[in-house]
């Protein structure tokens, strides 16, 4: 029996986010989300939750903005102890259900493990981890030596082939 590309996709589950605490005391839990804009991850349910070994299927009731984060009511939380009970648990979805996205744009977790080049193809490492900084992306490239690379279409990142696998940059490092 094959499975289709479809459905490996959609079995594959994607990091979206964080429960970092409780809120209050209704069960409300804070949620550290990487999506953008930080409310999207209230748009891909049921959410699957992580914590150590344990792992399940779980609905937001409820979600706002509160300050610069998001709160979230989750079902079967119903207070402060339930809800500090799930703090740490990694919030994954499944991946078909991200967007599409337009030619050139890639989520982090597809740039993550690619191997970099320079204009003249020489490796300089692999995409360990990307950096969010506000101004642009970082690429944290871990090679002979450990260099932050900004991810700027154009100036820096010429080309990313996800075929092969290779992110090509002009970058020359600061003295």
């Amino acid at each position: 029996m094959s499975i289709s590309s479809t459905e490996q996709q959609a079995e594959e589950q994607v990091l979206v986010g964080k429960i970092t605490g409780a809120f209050g005391i209704k069960g409300w839990v804070k949620v550290h989300s990487f999506t953008s804009p930080i409310e999207n991850i209230v748009s891909y349910l049921p959410w699957t939750l992580k914590l150590g070994p344990d792992e399940w299927k779980i609905d937001v009731l409820e979600a706002r903005i509160h300050g610069k984060g998001l709160v979230a009511r989750v079902e079967t939380v119903d207070d402060r102890n339930a809800a500090e009970a799930i703090a740490g648990a990694e919030i994954f979805v499944a991946r078909n259900m991200l967007s599409d996205l337009i030619a050139g744009e890639y989520y982090w977790r597809d740039l993550i493990g690619l191997n970099v080049t320079d204009t003249a193809g020489q490796l300089l490492g692999k995409v360990d981890s990307i950096l969010e900084t506000g101004a642009n992306d970082v690429l944290v490239i871990e090679g002979k030596k450990r260099r932050l690379v900004p991810y700027v279409v154009g100036d820096v990142i010429k080309s990313v082939d996800m075929d092969a696998g290779i992110i090509q940059i002009d970058w020359v490092e600061p003295e």
